[in-house]
């Protein structure tokens, strides 16, 4: 190594948006601080400034300050400003790749419009880094990286070669002592001189021999300003031979080279704990937070967006557009993090259901002028797949009471239903005085009555009897008034009998074929006697329809579809086993232990106590199939009701917590699903659902974003933090043997631990602490954070956990893993049609279809009249996606990350496009469909 002899100073903050202090309250101080440094640098040009690589901070301020825009764009173009090139500073792990997509995309676009971006992949302060962001950069045209935390101990230099799975390269800058290496730099004028001199010292300790390119020092931390004088100050260092300049991060990297010869590779996330604290209990705590990001991300990228562009809706863009500026704000990494104050973990709740509440409405839009073509008693379909699917739709449908239903299709098919519920028909039966007659029909609005439509009314004057009949949709001739109006003639009883029947209906379950991407639309037909839907059969009754294999069966504790059985253990556990031999006992178990750590890291008591064992056990038989069976699990825990952080232990004191597992079984489904349920009435804790594996495995493979990570059984060490072997996933996590293993199916972010040398995965459910941070915590050397209360965190109330267990034999790649994640992560959608009865049902109509092996769909967007496609190959192995859509393709394109059109592919003679990929090549595919 060898000392630098030219050194780059760039002045900068590193602005958290919202953290410890609410949103709004940390822009005052944005705010603040900008007026201040932009009045220097209009009136000394020498003064630069970086702007922490997010344009968030940027638009935060022109808000307040619009009349400060044109300076702003001035000092960008002049070089002496350095804005995006990200949105916003996210958590990478606590969102979907497709967020940090639009995040990337989104902040390049704002920058160019202010004047230009920062080419460089600016990660200052992010808690590890997921695999696959070599390629997302290189994709958006970067080819630098600059990162903090995470940097394997193997790293020895200043710059090394981060690679992703796919092979993509890129150079990235390590921030040796993080994003403030320099901050304390220019402090104390007599002082410069002498710290300039150590810090030269300590950054060349990462500069190998013969390096000729400047070398970095970050000049700035937290919500801090550079000092006014800092040109001066920085002039008067005197250090032999070393030359000290102020520049952006835009101009070091400028001086930088963008090939990696000669430097040292790292393929992979970076999560290693060796050089700085990655703070992975921000994975499991305020676990709502990251649920709600996994609905509303599912929402708008698989629902909202593919239905408005394959179903001729661009008016909705708006709405589309709104919902992703709250994911993208959600996303940043102290906010879906759940590791700040109460303040701001409620704003960005309420930011991630205005997200969901977007996307629904534009599923809403679309799907209702789809429905428009169906008859009222029925319903449009939708398949948020690229594959056909023969998928359990739940239908709310009239019918005749005690009478067997079926669903009824365009194609004259028709399948039997399984009733799950039956509503009341009886709604109200009241004996009103007659002076309280015109009230109750105040009662009616339009045609509206108890949520319902009037389809008939009648009026027995022999009786003193008013009766309205309802239903979901009404008679469009039916006014109040003729009711009135006949009361009025029916003479003067004392009293009226006032009844509102509803029309009988029930909620059905039924399997339904519906095209990739695409819809198909049923309706309710009767069934004769014969036809009761028993757990012998799941027959579709229409002439050469074939039977659909698996019915399920539920005999006392146990459930069994063919494909996979549960048995109900007396502890409340499952036991599962496959037809081809892989069994495993367990599955379920709840442990509870202490947890005296805070927002970032998870602790235990030095005393803990885990609970594992329920005081009781129960089992109730909700639906016995055959489409899908039901079981709740019921066991009840006597909990310690808090934890004593300075006496490490938890208190002595118990409370009675009922925890209810749904276990779930359907017709055709290879894998159980499992809802986990309890009331939290218990403070400083971690609750985890614990599955032994069918054999034990020496990896587990979580799928995260754009790929599967293969990770160990320990975690590297060495930055002031004990390394717990805690990851996140997003869509599954997988592990075991040669004699079987799991997959765990999931719907958000979700921390998990492969515990037992390799014999269980542990899921995390809930962490329930405190404090923010703590100054004295047990596994990690100094604070996070500032010590604060975060009574909110404790996540008391209602906790629901909902994940699918799938056992297998062989590799998680080729066990249909990633098909069954996809299945089970998306839900049909159904829309109530709204056509006269009389109208036919329309024909089933594809979408989009994609296929290949190991290839999964992430976005389906409208670009400009194109429709945009993005896909990742998620296998070890190279393959191919083959792409079509119902109308026809006429075109084809690939385009890079950002949506630049690139070279035309073919389409052949079947309407296919046919697109080769590398392993774990994401790729981007616009098309022109007829």
């Amino acid at each position: 190594m060898t000392r630098p002899t030219d050194i780059i100073v760039v002045p900068h903050t590193h602005w958290d948006r919202e953290w410890y202090e609410p949103f709004q309250r940390f822009r005052l101080r944005l705010v603040a601080l900008l007026d201040d440094v932009f009045d220097r640098m209009e009136r000394d040009e020498r003064q630069r400034f970086t702007l922490d690589g997010q344009l968030a901070a940027v638009d935060d301020y022109l808000e307040v300050r619009p009349e400060r825009r044109e300076q702003v764009i001035a000092l960008v173009r002049a070089g002496r400003l350095a804005v995006g090139p990200w949105q916003i500073l996210l958590d990478e792990f606590l969102c979907s790749g497709e967020n940090i997509v639009r995040n990337l995309e989104r902040g390049l676009t704002r920058s160019a419009e202010l004047g230009g971006a920062m080419p460089v992949g600016y990660l200052p302060d992010m808690f590890g880094h997921i695999a696959q962001m070599p390629q997302l950069l290189a994709g958006a045209g970067l080819a630098h990286a600059c990162v903090f935390r995470g940097v394997p101990d193997r790293v020895r230099t200043h710059a090394f070669a981060w690679q992703a799975p796919d092979g993509t390269t890129v150079r990235t800058e390590y921030l040796p002592g993080g994003y403030g290496n320099a901050a304390g730099l220019m402090d104390d004028a007599a002082l410069v001189t002498r710290r300039a001199t150590d810090l030269a010292d300590r950054l060349g300790g990462w500069r190998p021999e013969g390096a000729g390119a400047p070398t970095l020092a970050m000049y700035g931390t937290d919500h801090a300003a550079p000092a006014p004088d800092a040109p001066d100050l920085l002039a008067a260092a005197d250090v032999d031979g070393i030359r000290f300049r102020l520049g952006t991060l835009a101009e070091y990297f400028a001086a930088q080279p963008t090939t990696v010869d000669g430097l040292p590779t790292v393929r992979g996330e970076l999560r290693s704990h060796a050089r700085a604290n990655i703070l992975p209990g921000v994975i499991s705590v305020r676990a709502h937070l990251k649920q709600a990001m996994g609905r509303a991300e599912r929402r708008v990228e698989r629902y909202a967006e593919p239905l408005a562009s394959l179903w001729h809706d661009p008016s909705v863009q708006r709405f589309l557009d709104m919902a992703w500026t709250r994911l993208i704000d959600a996303s940043c990494h102290d906010s879906v993090t759940g590791c700040g104050c109460d303040e701001t973990a409620e704003q960005v709740a309420a930011r991630l259901a205005e997200a969901d509440q977007l996307g629904r409405a534009v599923c809403d839009l679309v799907g209702a002028r789809l429905a428009a073509a169906v008859p009222r008693d029925g319903y449009l379909v939708f398949n948020p797949s690229p594959t056909a699917r023969t998928a359990l739709v739940r239908l709310d449908v009239e019918a005749p009471d005690g009478a067997p239903v079926g669903l009824a299709g365009a194609d004259g098919t028709t399948v039997a239903a399984q009733v799950l519920d039956r509503a009341r028909t009886l709604l109200a039966d009241d004996l009103v005085p007659a002076v309280d007659l015109p009230g109750v029909l105040t009662r009616v609005h339009g045609r509206e009555l108890y949520g319902q439509e009037v389809t008939r009314w009648s009026v027995s004057p022999a009786d003193a009897t008013l009766t309205f009949e309802v239903a979901r949709h009404g008679d469009p001739a039916f006014d109040v008034e003729d009711v009135r109006l006949a009361l009025a003639d029916a003479g003067r009883p004392d009293h009226w009998r006032v009844r509102i029947v509803a029309a009988p209906r029930v909620t059905v379950a039924a399997l339904v074929d519906v095209p990739a991407l695409g819809h198909a639309a049923v309706r309710p037909v009767p069934l004769p006697a014969g036809a009761v839907l028993s757990p012998d059969a799941v027959t579709p009754l229409a002439a050469g329809a074939a039977p659909v294999p698996g019915p399920v069966t539920v005999a006392d504790r146990s459930l069994d579809n063919g494909l996979l059985r549960v048995d109900v253990a007396e502890d409340g556990t499952l036991r599962l086993s496959t037809p081809d031999g892989v069994t495993v006992d367990g599955v379920g178990r709840i442990v509870d232990g202490g947890d005296v750590g805070d927002s970032y890291n998870y602790a235990p008591p030095t005393a803990d106590e885990l609970v594992d064992k329920p005081r009781a056990v129960r089992t109730v038989v909700r639906h016995a199939g055959p489409l899908v069976a039901v079981v709740d699990v019921v066991r009840e825990y006597r909990w310690p009701v808090a934890a004593d952080v300075d006496a490490g232990s938890r208190a002595v004191d118990r409370e009675a917590v009922v925890v209810t597992t749904r276990v779930e079984l359907r017709s055709g489904e290879r894998f159980v699903r499992l809802r986990v349920e309890f009331d939290n009435r218990c403070d400083d804790h971690r609750v985890r659902l614990h599955l032994p594996l069918p054999s034990p495995g020496r990896a587990s493979y979580a799928e995260g974003q754009f790929a599967v990570v293969e990770r160990g059984l320990t975690a590297e060490g060495g930055g002031g933090e004990v390394p717990l072997p805690t990851f996140p996933a997003s869509g599954f996590v997988a592990a075991g043997g040669a004699d079987g293993a799991l997959a765990v199916l999931l719907t958000q972010p979700t921390e998990y631990e492969l515990t037992h040398s390799g014999r269980e995965l542990a899921v995390t459910v809930l962490r329930s602490i405190g404090m923010l941070s703590r100054n004295r915590h047990a596994l990690r050397d100094e604070p996070a954070g500032p010590q604060l209360p975060t009574p909110s965190a404790q996540c008391r109330g209602e906790r629901t956990v909902e994940l699918a267990v799938l056992p297998f034999r062989g590799e998680w790649h080729g066990a249909g893993v990633t098909e069954a994640a996809e299945a089970y992560r998306h839900e049909p959608l159904a829309f109530a049609g709204t056509a006269q009865p009389s109208v036919a049902l329309p024909a089933r109509a594809t979408g989009l279809s994609v296929t290949g092996p190991g290839v999964a769909l992430t976005s389906v967007r409208d670009r400009q009249g194109r429709v945009e496609v993005r896909v990742v190959a998620e296998t070890p192995t190279d393959t191919g996606a083959v792409i079509g859509a119902g109308r026809g393709v006429r075109g084809a394109w690939r385009a890079d990350l950002l949506g630049r059109p690139g070279e035309r592919l073919s389409v052949d003679a079947d309407g296919l496009v046919r697109l080769p990929l590398r392993a774990w090549e994401i790729a981007t595919v616009q098309l022109d469909l007829a």
